[in-house]
């Protein structure tokens, strides 16, 4: 048997290493990744000052170094080689692209100078060659990121880490410079609902209280009257937050609840000046589950930059059914489909944020994946019987395109490059943020 996998992230590895372990078939993956580089949000996602999340990539190494493993990196599905031209290299694709996309606030405003989503923020501190062009002004005392999730609370913790903090983190380069230069002493972080209902997880939570030159901030009345479901969970953090001092020369990460943007406001020269807030009460649907609702009680947030965290999306692939209003490839159960008739496709699956939008940890993805490729082979039978052209047919297909895929040996040594970088800082790695870059170092090597 024969498998694509398309992306490289922690649910492509899974699914490859669930497709690996079979001892019944025989499995041979590829797996593409538009980057010369593998690991997906583990390389481009998880902060720069949680190294041990990023360890897991020892796991999937084990995977690529299984011999019927190959990465084919440095290619792009749509540009360099189309979803038509694996289906008839391939017994079966596996879709692992995860979330590329934001979600938008869809208010008046957004969008203006200073106001740029949390996912660029996000691929500009961690290096991905998407965003290395980004410019953030931190020139602004006062900051908003609206969200209350964990990507949020991310991005509010490297706008308040001091300079020797992330000089210790595989942060890019060009972020560390620049935030080396931050003029940002208060951070907001919005959220709609109330603090019981917030998504980020106790250990995100917990870790802003060990900022070293930065204190969190709740209001007691806040939590008043709250109970929390369970010890060590976010209310009680909270709670520790609120009866903290603080500390007068520390900057400020001001957690608030109950609160929505309706506008964001601009100054003369049109950049962001402020947020306007609405007040919201929480009601109980039939359903029991919590939604927050305007109060029409509005006040103003002099902010002078925001940074939306509201959530992320999958973008469309040519000729790959996709779900509009989940904004996921269309799917049951990991089983690709039409979007209206609900039909299968046969031969074709999605694991990861990919096929239920961004929700669960990492880890959380292996036994997903793992599911995922019980129906591959539950589907797949007889399938090995199709005769397909030569495994090596795909590289001759990109070759004559022009296309130079990158393997992991060439990952291993980009690897190297990067560590020694870092090494010269005392950081775990410094790294390579331009593909065309990437490839030249490629080449001398050769």
């Amino acid at each position: 048997m024969r498998v694509a996998i398309i992306g490289s992230g922690p649910a492509g590895f899974y699914a490859a290493e669930a497709l690996l372990k079979r001892t019944d078939v025989a499995v041979d993956v590829d797996m593409f990744d538009r980057l010369p580089t593998p690991f997906g949000l583990v390389r481009g996602g998880v902060a720069p000052d949680h190294q041990k999340i990023k360890a897991v990539t020892r796991v999937f190494a084990s995977t690529a170094a299984r011999p019927t493993f190959r990465f084919l990196g440095n290619v792009r599905l749509g540009q360099d080689v189309t979803v038509d031209e694996l289906r008839r290299h391939y017994h079966q694709i596996v879709y692992a692209t995860g979330n590329e996309s934001d979600r938008r606030l869809g208010i008046p405003g957004e969008g203006i100078e200073r106001c740029t989503p949390a996912t660029v923020f996000v691929g500009w501190y961690n290096g991905h060659p998407d965003y290395r062009h980004a410019r953030f002004d931190l020139s602004v005392r006062r900051a908003a990121v609206v969200g209350n999730g964990n990507v949020a609370v991310d991005v509010a913790r490297i706008l308040l880490r001091t300079r020797a903090e992330l000089e210790r983190t595989d942060i890019a380069a060009h972020a560390l410079e620049a935030l080396r230069e931050s003029q940002v002493r208060e951070v907001y972080l919005l959220g709609r609902r109330g603090p019981a209902q917030a998504a980020f997880s106790p250990a995100e939570l917990r870790e802003l209280g060990t900022l070293e030159a930065a204190d969190p901030v709740v209001d007691p009345a806040d939590l008043a009257g709250l109970s929390d479901p369970a010890p060590g969970g976010n209310l009680e953090i909270l709670r520790a937050f609120a009866a903290r001092r603080p500390r007068p020369d520390a900057r400020k990460l001001h957690l608030r609840f109950l609160v929505s943007p309706t506008e964001v406001l601009p100054d003369a020269a049109g950049a962001v000046a402020g947020l306007r807030l609405e007040r919201n009460r929480l009601e109980t649907r039939a359903d029991g589950s919590v939604a927050a609702r305007g109060t029409g009680e509005t006040e103003v947030l002099e902010v002078g930059l925001v940074l939306p965290a509201v959530g992320y999306a999958a973008e469309r692939i040519a000729g790959v059914p996709f779900d509009e209003k989940a904004r996921v490839v269309a799917n049951e159960d990991g089983r690709v489909v039409d979007p209206v008739r609900r039909t299968v496709f046969p031969g074709e699956y999605v694991v990861g944020w990919a096929r239920s939008g961004p929700q669960g940890l990492i880890g959380e993805h292996r036994r997903a994946s793992a599911n995922v490729v019980a129906h591959m082979f539950a589907d797949g039978a007889g399938l090995e019987a199709r005769a397909l052209p030569p495994r090596h047919a795909i590289d001759e297909l990109l070759r004559a395109r022009g296309v130079r895929p990158v393997s992991f040996v060439d990952w291993a040594r980009l690897d190297e490059v990067e560590v020694a970088r870092g090494a010269r800082r005392g950081a775990p790695r410094d790294k390579l943020v331009d593909v065309a870059a990437m490839l030249a170092i490629l080449g001398e090597r050769e």
